[in-house]
C-alpha cells in the first residue's frame, strides 16, 4: 500500500515536459463500408488557421464527396481542440476522430475523414465505427515523435563575459538559437522546461547576465 501511495504522489509532483507528435503529413487511408468510401488524413499544425488551409485543400481535392469531417488538438500545456461532424449526426464522426487523436496521446495534429456517400445509411453506430477506423488507420501509418517542452530565454551581456556565458551554454546542453556578437552580446536560446529554474540560475549567478523568459 505503501508503494502504490508513493508512486500516486511521485507522478502527481512530477512535471512532464515532453509530448508526442508527427512531422509529416500522412494521406490516402481508405475503408470501405456498405458502398461508401472513407479516407484519412493526417497533418501538424500549429493554429486553427493552418488547420483550416488543409481542410480547404481537401475539398478542392475531393469536390464530390459528401461530407469531410475532422478533428484538431492543438497545444501541450494548455489543450485546445474542436470536432466537427459536418452534416453527419451528432458525436458520429468528428468525436470518434478525436478519440483516435486521444488514444495516440498526441497534439498539435489535425485528422480529416472525408466520405463518398455509397447510397446505403449505415446508422450512428456503422458511422461512429466508421470515422474512428478510417482515423486509426491513418495514425498508424503517421510517424509518431516525441519533443520536449521547451522554455525560451533571452540574454543580454558584454563581450568580455562571453566565455562565462559559453561555458554555461555548453555544459548544460543548451539550444542556441540566436546570437548578436557586439560589445553587447545578445542570445536566444532554449532549454527542457524541467531544467529551466537550474539554467536560470546559473546565468542569475553570474552577475553580469541579463535574463528574460520569452515567448518567441
Amino acid at each position: 500500500m505503501y508503494f502504490d501511495i508513493f508512486v500516486n504522489l511521485f507522478f502527481m509532483t512530477s512535471e512532464k515536459d515532453t509530448y508526442k507528435t508527427i512531422e509529416i503529413a500522412a494521406g490516402d487511408a481508405l475503408f470501405k463500408e456498405k458502398g461508401s468510401k472513407f479516407i484519412g488524413y493526417v497533418y501538424p499544425i500549429t493554429s486553427e488557421d493552418e488547420a483550416k488551409i488543409f481542410l480547404d485543400e481537401l475539398k478542392k481535392k475531393h469536390h464530390s464527396a459528401r461530407h469531410w469531417c475532422y478533428a484538431w488538438q492543438l497545444g501541450v500545456e494548455e489543450i485546445h481542440y474542436r470536432a466537427n461532424d459536418d452534416g453527419e449526426p451528432n458525436n458520429s464522426a468528428g468525436q470518434p476522430i478525436y478519440g483516435q487523436i486521444l488514444s495516440k496521446d498526441i497534439t498539435n495534429v489535425l485528422v480529416v475523414v472525408v466520405r463518398y456517400f455509397g447510397g446505403t445509411k449505415l446508422g450512428v453506430g456503422g458511422l461512429i465505427n466508421a470515422y474512428k477506423t478510417t482515423a486509426k488507420l491513418i495514425l498508424d501509418e503517421a510517424r509518431i515523435v516525441q519533443k520536449t517542452i521547451d522554455v525560451f530565454y533571452h540574454l543580454i551581456f558584454e563581450y568580455q563575459d562571453m566565455n562565462k556565458v559559453m561555458r554555461i551554454v555548453k555544459e548544460q546542453d543548451l539550444n542556441l538559437i540566436q546570437q548578436k556578437m557586439e560589445l553587447n552580446c545578445e542570445f536566444l536560446i532554449s532549454v527542457r522546461k524541467k531544467n529551466a529554474d537550474k539554467v536560470k540560475q546559473l546565468f542569475f549567478d553570474l552577475r553580469c547576465v541579463k535574463i528574460k523568459e520569452i515567448n518567441p
